[in-house]
């Protein structure tokens, strides 16, 4: 659909355009007046030719001159970023303001990675999205959203934000829950959201999975290992902050799987409860991304792309760091250093084999995750 702002600009062409050809006739027939009258005449037109030049239009990408107007940037994300958005959003716009002397509103979004890619698909009409997995943006090129390349549009290959996995337990630890295996034990209730909707989720799972890949033994034992640890997933809410809401609020299971920064965040809210970082876990990447096709209709693209850069800057990074984000800016990653334990073995995605092969593997239609769903007793 086109944006209101084409509408205004196309209309004002049009009523400027009419208004400059009805001024060259009138000209051209008044031409045999007398000197006094066309003198009069003259310094009119000037002033309404004036106008007609002087009306502000872009020529070269059809828009009304954005230092002219207010901005509205919509931004979308995964949903345990809003935190740390709720902390950097309003600073960028009073820099954006201050430079730029232009009003920006941001327009903002927070569900699960998965669903949010379905979503801008459908219609949400994104300049910008923060998705847990590059998996996720790579669907927005494919569809036309994103161009190809995307990932050398930003630092770092545009991924802003990175984890590790975590386990929380409730205080105290009751059922000595210390590693990855300890999942496996009977009586112990595991909650972790939904792969096919969660990005987390599927973080979630490729730590499980490369937990028993990554210390020497095979793809059949790392199967048999995870699917006993879904045998002890009760339910698979839609994203992770909806697993995490459940563990705390609701007081169900005995263990979270969540990105480490949720349970530093949880926290800071005052929840009482233990996690422990496993030795062996995967580096979990968030990347950013500019939605060309959007940001092309709504003519955003010069704001997007500053936004994020912004995000990269030192000033956001600790933003980042202080809700429990490792920071991919490698001096405040050293400044920071003390704040998050070192793991062991660290391994990406890319170590089992890229996201084109994981996708395939583990959670499309048929896949792995399917097969283990499949096999779990009914309750």
């Amino acid at each position: 659909m086109k944006n209101k702002h084409q509408h205004t600009w196309k209309l004002h062409r049009y009523i400027t355009t009419q208004v400059c050809t009805r001024i060259t006739q009138a000209w051209q027939s008044f031409r045999n007046w007398g000197s006094i009258s066309l003198f009069l005449i003259g310094v009119s037109l000037t002033i309404v030719m004036s106008a007609c030049s002087g009306a502000n239009v872009d020529s070269t990408n059809n828009k009304i001159s954005t230092s002219e107007r207010d901005i509205n940037l919509t931004f979308v994300s995964y949903s345990v970023t809003k935190a740390a958005y709720e902390q950097i959003i309003p600073k960028f716009v009073q820099k954006w303001q201050q430079e730029h002397n232009q009003k920006l509103k941001f327009t903002e979004s927070y569900d699960g990675s998965g669903s949010q890619t379905l979503n801008v698909i459908d219609g949400l009409e994104a300049d910008v999205v923060h998705l847990s997995l590059a998996l996720d943006i790579d669907k927005l090129v494919q569809t036309g959203f994103i161009q190809p390349g995307w990932e050398k549009e930003a630092p770092n290959n545009a991924i802003v934000t990175q984890s590790v996995g975590a386990l929380a337990t409730r205080e105290g630890n009751p059922k000595n829950i210390k590693t990855w295996a300890d999942l496996t034990r009977p009586g112990v209730r595991v909650l972790t959201a939904n792969p096919k909707t969660s990005g987390g989720a599927r973080w979630n799972f490729l730590g499980l999975w490369g937990y028993i890949t990554k210390t020497g033994q095979g793809e059949k034992q790392a199967l048999d290992f995870t699917d006993k640890v879904y045998r002890n997933v009760p339910m698979l809410p839609k994203t992770a902050r909806n697993a995490t809401e459940l563990f705390f609020k609701q007081g169900q299971g005995d263990a979270l799987l969540n990105y480490e920064n949720e349970m530093i965040l949880s926290k800071q809210r005052g929840e009482k409860f233990s996690y422990i970082v496993p030795d062996v876990n995967i580096l979990i990447e968030n990347p950013i991304a500019v939605v060309d096709k959007n940001v092309e209709q709504h003519g955003t693209r010069k704001v997007a792309e500053a936004f994020v850069e912004y995000l990269y800057t030192p000033e956001v990074q600790r933003e980042f760091s202080k809700i429990g984000f490792r920071p991919v800016n490698t001096r405040i990653a050293k400044e920071m250093s003390s704040t998050f334990p070192q793991v062991k073995t660290l391994f990406k995605a890319e170590d089992l084999g890229g996201w084109k092969k994981i996708q395939q593997q583990f959670f499309s239609e048929g896949a792995i995750f399917d097969q283990i769903q499949a096999q779990k007793p009914l309750k």
